[in-house]
């Protein structure tokens, strides 16, 4: 999958798990809809533990499953109807076929998308994509934005 070009790009690092926790509460009252956010990097990179964090955030009171078997996870919190997909198990695209994912996904909605670059077309582009690594042994997350919605949200960061 290619990416349009992007508008905005950030780094921040990520001394422990609890930064990647407070990065979601810092984003939490930023965020509006309708929005996608890609979620990439390496296994254990942080990803998951953004989503849970960013979900419970928004006010889920519930267990926040990690959506990587069942693929996507869905759940009512701060107003908005968050879908939260996990890309890591399927083998080809169109295995998303059968979600329903354009149905789901609509105006109060916000999409984040582990392992984005194995969804192609069947998923939504990114508004802001969240690159979680490592550079000399300090984690670090990037967000690039591709639309106006995500330049809209990374800029007041």
């Amino acid at each position: 999958m290619s990416f349009p070009e992007s508008s905005a790009d950030i780094v921040i690092p990520l001394a422990d798990e609890g930064k990647v926790v407070d990065l979601a509460k810092t984003l939490c009252p930023l965020l509006f809809s309708p929005l996608v956010i890609y979620l990439q990097g390496d296994l254990g990179a942080g990803k998951t533990t953004f989503a849970r964090a960013l979900i419970q955030s928004l006010g889920h009171k519930g267990r926040v499953k990690s959506p990587t078997y069942g693929l996507l996870e869905s759940y009512q919190a701060g107003g908005f109807n968050v879908l939260h997909l996990d890309l890591y198990r399927i083998e080809a695209p169109g295995e998303l076929d059968f979600l329903g994912l354009r149905d789901l996904f609509d105006n109060k909605s916000i999409l984040l998308v582990e392992w984005p670059d194995r969804g192609g077309e069947f998923i939504p582009r990114a508004d802001v994509i969240m690159q979680f690594g490592e550079d000399n042994e300090q984690r670090f997350v990037s967000l690039r934005t591709f639309s106006p919605a995500g330049h809209r949200v990374v800029a007041r960061l």
